[in-house]
């Protein structure tokens, strides 16, 4: 038998406006009063609907999260982050696999909208025209996560620019001057991160008196799938080069894999590094150095601005973190 909000008032001797302002935490009650609805609910095993709920206080408790993809550890990395802090305030999270397709996002945010969603994070993606003046239409507050755009919206995001510098500077202080660079693809660059990062890259060669060749900078894409054939390309056009900066950590470590399938030795033969510092790259073979966004902590404090936003509907600033380099055995000193 399915309960409702009508037995458990009945069984309190309470108000049924009572109840619901127990579960809604609004005051008004004696302690008394509290804990003897609370012994009902138990006893009942009555869950409140939390649609029925959001109808009273125009909030659903819940938060939408559009991602590009779902295979990808930075992803995950996101997710985890933002789901801790949604936890933590008593919301949850829908989480929608756009496949940074058009079509599917306009789909997924039809969607959030018809659940009611009280706010929306979009991570690591392009916030099209489209997109904007129909989120502006749902009327709730959205936060970027590793994105920024030329809309009014708030974002977190690192400085892709000087930690691509600071992985480049790292491979030139060991002793490397025939450098390359895998990065993405121009026309899917997530974000416009890839811009600084190659940015980054040819400043730091420029700075530390290295001539700039874009020969030495393949465009792929962003998977290890793509580093392993993008390596292979790179290497074809350059094969003296003795260190690699690889724009992602997914992209590094299809390098490792495709440096084991050509006989090259890493770090011995060719030095290798990434970015991201996701959890794969300490158990590769060698470890991968990489540079520490600080994802997990990019996530929370996205989380913890929408949910400022959905509290206090008040504006939050910008958030731009910093960088860690993170030395492991892929690097070698010449």
């Amino acid at each position: 038998m399915a309960y409702t909000i009508r037995d458990v008032a009945k069984r309190a001797n309470v108000s049924t406006a009572t109840v619901s302002r127990i579960l809604n935490d609004l005051g008004g009650y004696s302690d008394k009063t509290k804990m003897k609805v609370l012994e009902v609910i138990q006893e009942l095993e009555y869950f409140p609907s939390g649609i029925a709920r959001g109808l009273t206080n125009n909030r659903t408790h819940t938060i939408g999260v559009l991602v590009p993809n779902l295979t990808s550890s930075l992803i995950a990395e996101f997710l985890t982050g933002i789901e801790s802090v949604a936890h933590e305030v008593g919301s949850s999270i829908i989480v929608c696999h756009t496949e940074s397709q058009g079509i599917k996002t306009m789909k997924y945010l039809q969607l959030l909208h018809e659940k009611r969603i009280d706010g929306l994070i979009i991570a690591s993606t392009v916030l099209k025209k489209e997109y904007y003046d129909y989120i502006v239409k749902m009327n709730v507050p959205l936060v970027l996560l590793s994105a920024y755009s030329e809309f009014p919206v708030p974002y977190v995001i690192a400085n892709d620019f000087q930690a691509a510098y600071s992985a480049t500077k790292h491979l030139i202080q060991n002793g490397h001057s025939k450098l390359g660079m895998i990065s993405g693809n121009k026309e899917e660059w997530i974000a416009g991160n890839a811009i600084p990062r190659v940015e980054g890259f040819k400043r730091a060669l420029s700075d530390l008196n290295i001539p700039i060749d874009d020969r030495c900078i393949e465009y792929g894409r962003f998977s290890i799938e793509d580093g392993v054939k993008s390596f292979k390309q790179l290497l074809n056009r350059n094969p003296d080069l003795t260190a690699i900066f690889a724009e992602n950590d997914e992209i590094g470590i299809g390098v490792l894999s495709a440096a084991f399938e050509l006989g090259i030795s890493v770090p011995k033969d060719i030095s290798v590094i990434g970015m991201d510092d996701i959890n794969l790259c300490k158990f590769m073979n060698p470890p991968l150095s990489s540079i520490s966004l600080s994802h997990n902590e990019m996530a929370e404090k996205a989380a913890k601005m929408i949910f400022r936003m959905i509290e206090s509907d008040s504006k939050v600033e910008n958030s731009i973190l910093g960088h860690q380099l993170v030395e492991r055995q892929s690097v070698r000193s010449h």
